[in-house]
């Protein structure tokens, strides 16, 4: 009787045990899939959810009709490197170590991927992160080393580089679907991230968009011709300007032979047309060909502002015709989810790095705390939890986006994130959010580009910004009725209060986040051990 007693308690926690494990298998497969798609420079400015005057992006916007358009999504630091570290942290920048392109990444930071695959959700991440080599917390990876090529690209795997012949967006797409297809666990949630290289700079789209984007003309930004007037000591000496600092040859791909007929000399060579092969290369002459012809007839008879003009329409046919790739690309991802039957429980989220200047005050690039590079797109999609069509005007940031990926999985964040999860936004309980503010800060000078060092607070009303180290400058924007940011009003006396609420808030947000003049000085001193600064 006890022998066959013991076999029946036994028996019974044998049943419990294995209906409990098979139970948290499927709570586990039940979890969202997460697929996180970040371009790289994409200008909220270049997707027709946002705005249709300069392209039409069709499967972009699908991810905001079906679900949510955020209109006040902001970064950190308005650069490439730590953007991504931002990302991958949720911890700003002064915090995670990673305050420019030039610092090495402190792998000894826990990484959201690393959180959800200990919490049993396979991991993959295809494309451009631009920092290391060996990310943690995928159980696969192929990445850009660097910034990457066009095409021809090579990738960095776990056992090895590989170059695969092609166009990078395409290429990355490929393996994106790949691993969908082929090596998906479906018995376990997904976190996808499928990182494009595009529109990054020095901007060279798919053969099949030359011929289309290269005959387009683009309106002009209405200040195209600003002459930072009330900037002059932080605007002014960054160079940026479309004129005088974006190369003919590197950026514009006019040829070592028309600049040498036309006594014009410049340092950088024509970004990664070394990688095509010899029928890449006949494709790009013959479109790229007869734009130099042109170019050599009309120069002699260019002035300062035609040859803005002439620069601006350049740069904007490059730069869209790399987005159409990245548009149509996005659609292949969008229509697989759909026809395998994974929308319905996969969250999709669409951003860039950071914001991008196509011509508004004259500019090409980013790292500024004024809208246009401190803006960046947002648009998510989660089906039964967004309302479709939704526009939401909350202050978020790329901050965000660590604990928001957490919970939607489950997982617990870490108390030193500095984010907020979006989850009550996303749910459309508003009342559960209660930042009325973000921070900036932004660290890589002396460097390229020259865009000093600075700090800043915004709200939905108003910016205020203080440049440090070689200057000593504050500016304050009126957001509703400067939305151009073209007027510094911290000297008027008409927002004297306004100044002196924000100094305010701007030092409690210092503290919240743990920044300090103390912690500005150090990464200043690391500047000048590494010989970047004169000491």
């Amino acid at each position: 009787m006890n022998r066959i007693l013991f076999y029946l308690i036994f028996g019974a926690y044998f049943l419990l045990f294995t209906s409990c494990k098979q139970e948290a298998k499927e709570q586990i497969s039940k979890k969202p899939n997460i697929v996180f798609i970040m371009s790289d420079d994409h200008a909220y400015q270049a997707i027709s959810a946002y705005d249709d005057r300069l392209i039409n992006t069709p499967n972009i916007d699908r991810i905001a009709k079906e679900g949510m358009l955020f209109t006040n999504a902001s970064v950190t630091n308005s650069i490439c490197a730590p953007s991504r570290a931002v990302i991958l942290t949720g911890k700003h920048s002064h915090i995670n170590g990673k305050i420019d392109n030039i610092s090495p990444f402190d792998t000894t930071n826990v990484t959201f991927p690393q959180l959800l695959q200990k919490a049993g959700y396979q991991t993959a991440m295809f494309g451009k992160l631009h920092f290391g080599n060996n990310p943690k917390g995928f159980d696969e990876f192929k990445i850009l080393p660097g910034q990457g090529d066009y095409y021809n690209p090579r990738f960095i795997t776990a056992t090895g580089d590989t170059t695969v012949t092609g166009y990078v967006t395409d290429i990355t797409t490929d393996l994106t679907l790949d691993w969908l297809q082929n090596r998906r666990d479906t018995k376990k949630p997904f976190m996808l991230m499928y990182l494009h290289k595009a529109p990054h700079r020095s901007w060279m789209p798919a053969p099949r968009h030359y011929k289309e984007f290269t005959k387009k003309t683009y309106p002009l930004p209405a200040t195209l011709f600003d002459d930072y007037a009330t900037r002059e000591t932080t605007a002014g000496p960054a160079e940026m300007n479309i004129l005088k600092h974006m190369t003919l040859r590197y950026d514009l791909k006019i040829t070592d032979a028309v600049l040498e007929e036309l006594n014009i000399e410049e340092h950088l060579g024509i970004g990664g047309l070394n990688k095509f092969n010899p029928e890449q290369r006949a494709e790009w002459d013959k479109i790229y060909g007869p734009i130099n012809e042109a170019f050599k007839k009309e120069y002699g008879n260019m002035n300062d502002s035609t040859l803005m003009v002439w620069k601006y329409q350049r740069y904007m046919q490059d730069y869209l015709g790399t987005i159409a790739a990245v548009d149509e690309n996005v659609g292949r991802v969008l229509d697989y989810l759909e026809n395998e039957g994974l929308t319905e429980n996969t969250l999709v989220v669409y951003t860039s790095d950071q914001g991008f200047y196509l011509g508004e005050h004259g500019w090409f690039d980013k790292r500024f705390m004024y809208n246009e590079s401190f803006k960046t797109p947002l648009l998510i999609k989660w089906p039964n939890v967004i309302t479709p069509g939704t526009t939401e005007d909350e202050m978020v940031q790329n901050l965000d986006f660590a604990q928001t990926f957490l919970e939607v999985a489950g997982v617990i964040a870490p108390e030193d994130m500095q984010g907020k999860s979006l989850v009550p936004l996303l749910k459309g309980e508003k009342e559960k959010w209660d930042r009325d503010a973000v921070y900036y800060h932004y660290y890589e000078y002396p460097a390229e580009h020259a865009v000093k060092r600075h700090y800043g607070i915004a709200t939905k009303e108003f910016k205020l910004i203080h440049f440090y180290y070689d200057v000593d400058v504050w500016e304050l924007y009126d957001r509703e009725k400067d939305p151009q940011e073209l007027n510094n009003v911290y000297n008027d006396p008409d927002y004297a209060q306004v100044v002196s609420e924000l100094k305010e808030k701007l030092n409690e947000l210092r503290k919240k986040y743990k920044d300090s003049d103390t912690l500005s000085n150090q990464y200043i001193q690391l500047y000048k051990d590494k010989g970047l600064i004169e000491d």
